[in-house]
This record gives structure tokens, sequence and C-alpha cells, in this order.
């Protein structure tokens, strides 16, 4: 996908999504752990960096390890960042990075934005869980924040209805440049929601407690987990 439209183009599918990388970090700055000065915090998945960029404004004492498995994100979201010293940038999986020295139970709080979603269910998204939790201090806080199964069958149909409503009525209709919409197929295809009920499972095998609704937005929601001593 190409970097420079992608916020843009999220804005235009995710009802909420121009402040979700402020609520995630208020949300986080305000945890037991990540609120204290000073403390370690790590963006999982951190795109563009847009949660980067909050996490800058708002907290400016943290100290930030940006993590994404693509160079091109990397790039983008160190070039609006103006290589920041309290950043340390990762090109890699959450996976890879326990395998680094000092990354295991080193953070206070982490950020996961539209990362689970992009997952498969076959073992992927526990292991991506399991990874997080052993970054993390005991007691530490995590918010997913993606797209979700919807609770109420009866009203699916309706969701569905409604998503592509606000996209139609965001501008985004599919139709324009090649470019433009082979990102709406890459951001609506490929991807692998699933139930708050499975979420709970996969949390509480991974080392954390019950999911807390914190967002919902259509059939996407944000969740903070906590992990367990």
């Amino acid at each position: 996908m190409n970097p420079s439209g992608y916020d843009r183009i999220q804005s235009q599918v995710i009802p909420g999504y121009g402040s979700l990388a402020r609520l995630g970090v208020a949300l986080l700055a305000a945890s037991p752990l990540a609120s204290a000065s000073g403390s370690e915090v790590l963006v999982a998945g951190c795109g563009t960096g847009s949660e980067l960029l909050e996490a800058v404004a708002q907290r400016p004492d943290w100290r930030l390890a940006a993590l994404d498995p693509s160079a091109v994100m990397l790039d983008e979201a160190r070039r609006k960042l103006a290589e920041d010293p309290r950043i340390a940038w990762h090109q890699s999986t959450v996976e890879d990075l326990l395998d680094q020295p000092g990354h295991q139970a080193r953070y206070a709080g982490a950020l996961a934005v539209l990362v689970l979603q992009s997952l498969p269910d076959d073992g992927s998204k526990l292991a991506f869980l399991g990874a997080m939790a052993r970054c993390l201090r005991p007691g530490a806080q995590l918010l997913l924040v993606d797209l979700m199964q919807t609770s109420l069958p009866s009203l699916e149909d309706q969701i569905g209805a409604a998503w592509r409503g606000f996209q139609r009525a965001s501008g985004l209709d599919g139709s324009g440049p090649e470019d433009h919409r082979a990102d709406l197929a890459q951001i609506s295809e490929g991807l692998h929601p699933i139930g708050l009920s499975r979420l709970t499972s996969l949390v509480n095998a991974a080392g954390f407690g019950d999911p807390a609704r914190v967002f919902q937005a259509l059939g996407f929601e944000g969740f903070l987990v906590q992990r367990l001593d």
C-alpha cells in the first residue's frame, strides 16, 4: 500500500479513525504503569506513525519503541517524526523482537491498532498476543483495536450496509485511480475478525485478563487487556 495515502483511506473506511490514536494514547497514559514518567511504551504495527505522533504530543516523557515489519511504513513514520531520538525503530515482528536482548517484560504499556485483525486464527493471533504479553511488565496494559465479528447476528446485514454507506459518504466508492482501488481492496480483504468470546479465550491463553471494551464504531472495537502477574 502507498503509505502517503494510508491514513486518508483508513479514515474513509473506519468510523472514528481520526480519533483512535488520540484515544489510545490517552487511555494508556492513564494506565497503572504507563502513567509513570519516563515509561517505556511499545507501538506494535506502528504503520505511518499516527500513534507515535500522538504519544510524542501527549507524553513527551515516554520512551517509545516503534515496531513494524514493513520498511516502507517505517520510513514514512520516520519522516513524520523526523528521527525523534526518543523513539527506537524496529523493522520486525513482535515475536522476532523477543529474540533481541532486553525486550522480555520491558514495557509499561503497548498499542496494537489494526494489527490482530490481519492475522489468521490458525495460531498466528495467539502467537502475536503471547509475544506481546512477554514484552510487557506484569500489570501493564495493551490496547487492541480491530474489526470484530458482530455479537448481534440479526444486525449483521444492517451493519455491513451501514459500513458501505459510511465509505460512500466519506468519498470512497472503489472508483478512481488504479492505486486507489487497489488500496481499498487491500484494506477490505485479507482480514480475519473474531468475536468477543474468541478474543477473550486468546488473550487469557496469552497471559492477559479479560478484555474491557473502550471503543466501538460499527464493527470496529477497541479493548484494554492487562498482563497478569
